[in-house]
């Protein structure tokens, strides 16, 4: 048999029947305001508390106490700026333009992964405004390492590219 004081469904029916006497209240609930006064005493006696004790120490213990609080404030602040370096690290794995083809196109375009921007350039050789922002994309690309760019000759990504279309830029 179940233990009847567990607080289930199965209980909760027995009990509305008759079957289980009522279940005893044993947790105090606090209201709101009884929460907030125990929080604002709590947090005065911790204040006086603390006053009594920098009233008590001495110079040098004063002068410890606050190395202590530099120390702990710097080593907070490393901890973060050390989270931030390796967040952009790890998004930073790009940084050059790669050169695709029709079969890299959908692992390396529709699969980059949820957050990747990927810049798409379709080129022809020989064309002065598509050499023009190839070079433009490899500044941007060294510039915004967390961005996947790629260029492609037209026809070899998409049969039958129109050349009238050339220099084509995709950002997914």
């Amino acid at each position: 048999m179940e233990n009847p004081n567990e607080d289930t469904e199965w209980n909760d029916v027995l009990r509305q029947k008759g079957i289980l006497p009522p279940k005893e209240k044993t947790e105090k609930t606090f209201t709101e305001d009884e929460i907030v006064n125990i929080v604002e005493s709590t947090v005065q006696e911790k204040l006086s508390g603390n006053e009594k004790q920098l009233e008590d120490l001495t110079l040098e213990e004063l002068e410890e106490l606050e190395d202590e609080e530099d120390e702990r404030v710097l080593l907070e602040y490393r901890r973060k700026r050390m989270a931030e370096i390796n967040a952009i690290a790890q998004k930073s794995k790009y940084g050059d333009v790669r050169e695709i083809s029709a079969d890299d196109y959908v692992e390396q375009v529709n699969k980059a992964g949820d957050g990747i921007w990927v810049v798409l350039h379709l080129y022809k050789p020989g064309i002065p405004y598509c050499t023009l922002i190839n070079q433009h994309l490899n500044l941007l690309a060294v510039k915004f390492k967390a961005t996947k760019f790629l260029k492609s000759v037209s026809t070899t990504c998409i049969p039958n590219y129109p050349d009238k279309n050339v220099p084509t830029i995709f950002v997914y």
